[in-house]
């Protein structure tokens, strides 16, 4: 029974470690996925450090436990918003040098709107006057 705490204390350092690099890399958000191995890894090192008498991590891991399941919680309770992101404004006569237009047309098979060209203001138009001859 012994090993199987000490199993639980590695898993636990392990998912706590993985999240964490996971999200400080980019390749996580800071989101369900990344509390929910914080609980999962704070409840194997309490486990462990009670099993070992270590007193400091089983407190500092009991807050860590805390902290993960009251985040999940509100996470939970939160209705999901779809983040609003700005539309792209693509000039006319300046080419797409990122590709982001060609993105745009393969993903929804159309042609994206395109801002219409400014108004450029012009000389007014003067009306023929009779020449002067000198």
């Amino acid at each position: 029974m012994e090993l199987l705490w000490e199993i639980a204390g590695w898993a636990g350092a392990a998912a706590i470690l993985s999240a964490y690099l996971a999200v400080s890399m980019g390749w996580l958000k800071a989101g369900k996925g990344f509390q929910t191995a914080n609980l999962f890894g704070s409840v194997a090192f309490i486990i462990n450090g009670t099993l070992h008498g270590a007193w400091p991590s089983v407190v500092t891991n009991v807050a860590w436990f805390l902290i993960s399941a009251v985040a999940l919680v509100r996470m939970r309770s939160e209705s999901p918003v779809a983040p609003v992101e700005p539309a792209q404004v693509q000039y006319p006569g300046v080419p797409d040098t990122t590709g982001q237009m060609a993105v745009v047309e393969a993903l929804t098979g159309s042609t994206p709107v395109v801002a219409s060209r400014p108004a450029v203001a012009s000389a007014p138009v003067v009306a023929d006057r009779p020449r002067l001859a000198l």
